[in-house]
């Protein structure tokens, strides 16, 4: 398959036109690789990281979950990351391509891959979009479990480096309705708050989304940002591999940006 027949089946999925107005989908570098044969290296970030190791795997596109460019850079200057991307890219001839708050809402993206990992039931976005389509999902446990033991299932399928919930949350209170979404979503509580989820898995929760999550009785629960949005990219890639691509991979090189001293 052609990397311009990948990028039409994907964009048939989630079509770039779907995401904000602040953002950026779709095309980050095109240096002419349209009509080549796909050589994919999936990530959840675009960075000199994995662009070493798309050189070094002979990958013709980089195909991430966040872009390389959120607002328009005024210069690119020898010693900067995206100039030195952009020179990458045109020097070994491989395409970056990003789908992000597209891909968030659409069926096997960020958020319905947490739900499905969670093995949540009869789920709903949070917020919908269209048909069908939106951001986060909200669904039921199936069985009902306790506190204690959801939060060791989402350490033991997503294995964040730190696991971060409401302290006044009882443990053995039993949870049967969950909310998630991928990535930084502490804007959503209120939109959760009103779902009847008791729980909410997200990323990025700042010290007042805590206090503002408790004052909506909702047990907030923040396990990373790498973390929850690193499974939709696995799954990506298994997409990807079930179409007639020349080769497909899921970076090695992915960084979750912190860590944590013991």
């Amino acid at each position: 398959m052609k990397i311009a027949d990948l990028i039409t089946w994907f964009e048939a999925w989630a079509n770039p036109a779907w995401c904000e107005s602040w953002d950026n989908c779709g095309w980050q570098i095109e240096p002419g690789v349209l009509q080549e044969k796909a050589r994919v290296l999936v990530c959840l970030t675009p960075t000199l990281a994995v662009m070493q190791e798309a050189i070094a795997l002979n990958a013709n596109l980089i195909f991430a979950h966040h872009p390389l460019i959120f607002t328009p850079p005024k210069s690119l200057r020898t010693g900067e990351a995206i100039a030195e991307m952009v020179r990458l890219s045109f020097t070994h001839n491989i395409g970056i391509y990003t789908a992000h708050t597209n891909f968030d809402q659409v069926q096997d993206g960020t958020a319905d891959v947490l739900a499905q990992i969670l093995k949540l039931k009869e789920v709903t976005p949070i917020q919908p979009t269209q048909a069908g389509l939106g951001y986060g999902r909200v669904g039921l446990l199936e069985p009902f479990l306790t506190l204690q033991e959801l939060l060791a299932a989402i350490q033991t399928r997503l294995a964040p480096p730190n696991l971060i919930f409401s302290p006044s949350a009882d443990l053995q209170q039993t949870i049967s309705r969950v909310a998630v979404l991928g990535g930084s979503g502490a804007s959503y509580i209120s939109a959760v708050a009103k779902t009847g989820a008791q729980a909410y898995l997200t990323s990025d929760c700042k010290f007042h989304q805590f206090q503002e999550s408790r004052d909506h009785n909702l047990i907030l629960i923040d396990a990373g940002h790498y973390a929850t949005e690193r499974p939709a990219c696995d799954r990506l890639a298994q997409k990807f591999q079930s179409l007639n691509l020349d080769w497909v991979q899921l970076s090695q090189k992915d960084e979750d940006f912190r860590q944590f001293f013991a």
